[in-house]
């Protein structure tokens, strides 16, 4: 046995025979307890070393070429559908004049009837109800004068009333009610106006937009760029008897996909302090006015934000190459990875016709006159980039050193507590027997 007299001497847990051990019924209790304390505090543990919590960095954003979508819905219970375009434009000079891809217009009853939908259309080119399929296939419509748009279903020709109002729009002509255009008249088109004049419109859906400074905006009329200028036909905006205004109330608005709501219940509210500040601020906005000639606008600053949770750098995919997904899905990642943008925004409204905000105790603001009635967002993008990344609230080897100092810590207290009653007791013994 060299090899156990060896260590002899360095042993530092000394035992003692059993012969020289007393047990008591208060140690007998005190174990217990102590046992009952070690799996609480142990449980305690394992459940700390569980809890995902949420670790926000800040950066400088360094993406380049970048691209995100924009998320809208917003109703307009005064102005009908075919009265309002969506425009779109950036500091890089990309324009998006009449945006098609990805929106859904919807008209609304009119107010006085409740302002309930009556039919969705998807904004597409060559909508079925807009192709002239009852005409003679060598059919060539005429464009009044104007270069037949590059998008007509026949090159060089204008068989549809909406292939003329693209071809008047590229001129920058005004078009009006189509009257004396003969494709217009085929398709009833002023009498579709007019049937729609008391109607709401609803605008809903996405588009995708370079990541730089830029606007869109909602307005009346078809619009057209005209030199430098952003130029909107009014004409059919105007020139009726029924009053429309730009009342409108944004349902929601958002750069960028929302966050899941399986992930605010799986971590809870009090464990994402920071998703306060990813709420839309500009969710359940309503704005009302009856005037006509009535200008809107909002600016917007966004904050690029990507949410890494546990474990994306397994299957981490990267997101600039994400350019060819389909819209709505741009952002998001297979393992859960997600790349969005929060905003804050302050607005401004004014009418076109000038004056002051005397009748809001404010005489010393002015306003100029000239603009297009409308509703405007004008965006700009923070150089500095958010990420909020998952993580365990503490290490595996956190964990087990944690277990240790439950289980050493609860013995030791416990060995102390147990020898305290055990020298009480004896002594208290000691002093009855001289007492009798």
């Amino acid at each position: 046995m060299p090899a156990k007299s060896r260590f002899t001497k360095l042993d530092a847990f000394t035992k003692t025979v059993e012969d020289a051990r007393i047990r008591t019924t208060s140690g007998g209790i005190v174990t217990i307890v102590s046992l009952i304390v070690v799996l609480f505090l142990a449980w305690g543990e394992w459940q700390d070393y569980r809890r995902i919590v949420i670790h926000p960095e800040l950066v400088v954003d360094k993406g380049r070429g970048e691209r995100m979508e924009i998320h809208l819905n917003i109703t307009f219970p005064r102005v009908p559908c075919e009265l309002l375009t969506l425009d779109v434009m950036d500091v890089s000079g990309e324009q998006q004049h009449g945006v098609q891809h990805g929106v859904h217009k919807v008209r609304l009853r009119p107010v006085s009837e409740g302002g309930g939908d009556i039919e969705i259309k998807t904004l597409a080119l060559h909508a079925r109800d807009e192709e002239a399929t009852h005409l003679d296939p060598s059919y060539c419509g005429p464009c009044y004068g104007a270069t037949p748009p590059t998008t007509a279903q026949k090159a060089g020709c204008c068989n549809t009333c909406d292939e003329v109002k693209e071809a008047y729009a590229q001129q920058a002509w005004a078009f009006g009610r189509g009257e004396g255009i003969e494709q217009c008249e085929r398709e009833h088109y002023s009498e579709k106006l007019d049937e729609q004049r008391n109607e709401g419109c609803r605008i809903e859906g996405g588009v995708r937009v370079n990541k730089v400074v830029g606007n869109f905006h909602i307005a009346p009329g078809r619009s057209f760029s005209n030199g430098n200028m952003h130029v909107h036909d009014l004409k059919n905006y105007w020139d009726t008897p029924t009053k429309h205004t730009f009342s409108h109330i944004v349902h929601h608005l958002r750069f960028g996909p929302q966050l899941p709501e399986s992930l605010t219940k799986k971590l809870g509210k009090k464990d994402l302090p920071w998703t306060n500040h990813h709420l839309n601020p500009l969710d359940n906005t309503h704005q009302e006015t009856d005037d006509v000639n009535y200008n809107y606008m909002y600016f917007i600053k966004i904050v690029p934000t990507s949410y890494l949770p546990l474990g994306w750098e397994k299957t981490w995919q990267g997101f600039r190459d994400q350019h060819h997904a389909e819209l709505g899905s741009f952002g998001n990642s297979a393992d859960g990875s997600m790349e969005t943008h929060q905003y804050s925004v302050t607005s401004h409204k004014r009418s076109l016709s000038g004056g002051d905000d005397a009748a809001e105790g404010h005489k010393e603001r002015l306003h100029s006159k000239g603009g297009i009635p409308g509703v405007f967002f004008s965006y700009d993008i923070s150089p500095m980039k958010v990420i909020n990344r998952e993580e365990r609230a503490k290490s595996f080897l956190g964990f087990v050193a944690g277990l240790c100092a439950i289980v050493g810590g609860t013995l030791t207290v416990a060995a102390a507590v147990d020898r305290a009653l055990f020298e009480g007791g004896v002594r208290l013994k000691k002093m009855r027997s001289k007492d009798l």
